[in-house]
Parts: structure tokens; C-alpha cells; sequence
């Protein structure tokens, strides 16, 4: 058994997907971040971060944050959502930490300044703008030619999506990019991307391009 500590974040939805696609059972630890429980003792020895997600995998014995490092554990443990082969790895590697380092920094400095607090500050809702259109840009240009970021569904495509998810928050119209419009409505439609999508348990419909 897996304990899952999360909220309904890009970051947190990764690992609830990632559990749902593997079939790992898990338990739910809801970390309202609204109100400041990652800033509780308990959950700092958790994750001295203070951020969500971690894990505490009770079969291993292991505790980890970071959702990157979360989404690579579960697929070393399960041998499953990450190429084998050597160079095929490396390639989802890249894109894992493309996310990480680029994505969605990126987009979740739109989501502050575009959706949270417009017209507080227009040069950086104008430069974290232009920098997420680019991105997508090269998301798009990745996916002319596969049906998935590294070819064959993995962690990078789980990484990836839940940030996509979010192109309301991002004034981000998704027909402008029509191979990551096409790869996000295909990943969508994954029976484990709803499980997964809805945790906590909110109720909340995935968002689809008009």
C-alpha cells in the first residue's frame, strides 16, 4: 500500500494518474494547501519541501517528494511507463525534465499572474505569456509525428498532461497547437486519466477545448 499525500494540483493529479494507470493500490491523504497544511509537522516529515505530492510506499519502506522523482520510482518499481531500451529512456528523460525545469514552472507563473493577479504587473504576464506560447510551440512540434511525447505512452505524457489540462488558467487556445490538441484529447479519454484527474474527490469535469 502507497499513502498518496495531495492536492488538485498539476503537480499532485501526475501521481494520482500515474497510480491509477499502474492499478497500485494507494490510500488518500488529502493536503489542503488552501489552508496551509503543507506547512504542518506531520507533512514536513514528509516532505521537507513542504509542497505536494509525496509518497510513502509501505512495501519499500521508501518516502519521497517531488513528483518527478515520484513518477520515476513508480515506474522503476513497476517496470512499466518508461522505455527500457537505453536511448528510448534517455530521450523520456529529457522530456521528463523539460516539465520539470520548464513547463510547468512556466505555466504556473501564468496561472499567478494572468489568472490570479492581472494587471499587477503586464511585463510579466507579458513575458511568462510569450514563454508558455513558445513552449506549447515546441510540445506541438514534438507531437507532429507521434501519437505520444517519446512515442509510446510513459510518465512524460503523464507529467505533461495535467499542466495541458490547465490551458483556461493559461488563455491558452488549444486549437492553435493541433498536435497537442489532438495528444491531449486522446490522453483525456484514458479511463485512468478520469480516475485520476478527480483527486481528491472534487467533482470536477476535465477541461475540453471548445
Amino acid at each position: 500500500m502507497i499513502d498518496l499525500h495531495t492536492w488538485k494540483t498539476p503537480n499532485g493529479r501526475k501521481i494520482s494518474i500515474a497510480l491509477e494507470e499502474l492499478g497500485l493500490p494507494y490510500k488518500l491523504f488529502p493536503v489542503n494547501i488552501g489552508n496551509g497544511d503543507q506547512h504542518q509537522p506531520d507533512f514536513l516529515r514528509i516532505s521537507p519541501n513542504g509542497k505536494i505530492p509525496a509518497i510513502v510506499d509501505h512495501d519499500t519502506g521508501i518516502t519521497l517528494m517531488e513528483s518527478g522523482a515520484i513518477l520515476l520510482y513508480l515506474a522503476e518499481k513497476t517496470g512499466r511507463l518508461m522505455p527500457r531500451e537505453s536511448a528510448k529512456r534517455w530521450q523520456a528523460t529529457q522530456w521528463l525534465m523539460w516539465q520539470m525545469a520548464g513547463l510547468g514552472p512556466m505555466l504556473g507563473q501564468i496561472h499567478q499572474f494572468v489568472k490570479y493577479n492581472p494587471g499587477k504587473s503586464p511585463f510579466a504576464e507579458e513575458r511568462y505569456l510569450k514563454e508558455g506560447l513558445r513552449l506549447y510551440g515546441v510540445l506541438d512540434r514534438q507531437l507532429q509525428d507521434r501519437q505520444f511525447i517519446v512515442d509510446e505512452y510513459s510518465i512524460v505524457d503523464i507529467a505533461v498532461w495535467p499542466w495541458v489540462s490547465r490551458f483556461e488558467w493559461q488563455t491558452i487556445d488549444l486549437r492553435k497547437f493541433p498536435n497537442v490538441c489532438r495528444w491531449y484529447l486522446e490522453v483525456a479519454a484514458r479511463p485512468a486519466i478520469k480516475a485520476g484527474y478527480d483527486v481528491p474527490a472534487f467533482g470536477e469535469p476535465i477541461p475540453l477545448p471548445a
